[in-house]
């Protein structure tokens, strides 16, 4: 193993044990029981200090420049991904928002982040590699705030919320789904499973920000995984009553993380 991230999902790793003959190939737990239905997702850096406050801004406040510079850190973190991609064009897909929420807002800020990147990208010869599909991906309900729910709250809320508008605009193709943040994957492995089942090759998630909490790597192979008094168990494996993430899993301040 290098580095101290998951190599599929980006969750950061607290250490590394390994199974009975089984080689250490870099991914969480919950990566190893289940593999998730995108190919890898990749953060600029950690979801706090100035790129919370951008993201807040941009969101909340409607401080629209603060895509550009938010725009510039997905660059990053795709331009380091784009060596693994395959060739071809790659779909740029933007995590849609629930049209009443977009009405509200005045803008879809994964979209705005993903045509600043885009931007950022023609500068340094991508341009023609990566091709915008805003509009492909539609959200058919109001999901609500998602803030204190678990990884499995989540994803039974995001269920049926999201749809292919047209099929045959992204089968057989590879895809790129952009967000402004990576909180548990719940939104990225839903959006990702969506646009697989509509045809889609495979997809990759990149964003621009990414909440890292400390997640067990391994588990020895004399300790009962299925347990849930195991002891040292994060939210890849166990979900307990009342617990938000926050009160959890602690987040590790990172400056930056690619993959």
């Amino acid at each position: 193993m290098t580095g101290s991230y998951c190599a599929i999902c980006g969750e950061a790793l607290l250490y590394a044990a390994k199974t009975a003959g089984q080689p250490l190939d870099g991914r969480c737990r919950l990566c190893r029981l289940a593999a998730p239905p995108f190919e890898r997702a990749v953060a600029y850096g950690s979801y706090d200090g100035a790129l919370r406050d951008l993201v807040h801004l941009l969101k909340f406040s409607q401080v629209r420049p603060a895509a550009q510079v938010l725009g510039r850190m997905l660059a990053e973190s795709i331009a380091a991904l784009d060596p693994s991609l395959p060739s071809g064009i790659i779909s740029v897909i933007p995590v849609p928002l629930h049209a009443h929420k977009q009405s509200q807002r005045g803008f879809n800020q994964a979209d705005l982040i993903a045509r600043a990147a885009l931007k950022q990208l023609s500068r340094s010869g991508h341009v023609k590699k990566f091709e915008l599909c805003a509009g492909a991906l539609v959200r058919l309900r109001d999901t609500g705030s998602q803030i204190g729910l678990t990884r499995h709250q989540r994803r039974q809320n995001l269920r049926g919320a999201f749809a292919v508008k047209d099929a045959t605009a992204i089968s057989n193709r590879n895809i790129l789904l952009v967000d402004d943040v990576y909180t548990t994957g719940a939104t990225a492995s839903e959006c990702a499973r969506v646009l697989r089942r509509a045809g889609a090759a495979r997809v990759w998630v990149a964003t621009a920000g990414r909440t890292l909490r400390v997640s067990n790597f391994f588990v020895e192979p004399d300790v009962s995984e299925g347990r849930d008094d195991e002891p040292g168990m994060t939210e890849h494996s166990m979900a307990e009553p009342g617990m938000t993430e926050a009160s959890r899993e602690p987040t590790i301040g990172i400056a930056t993380h690619v993959g």
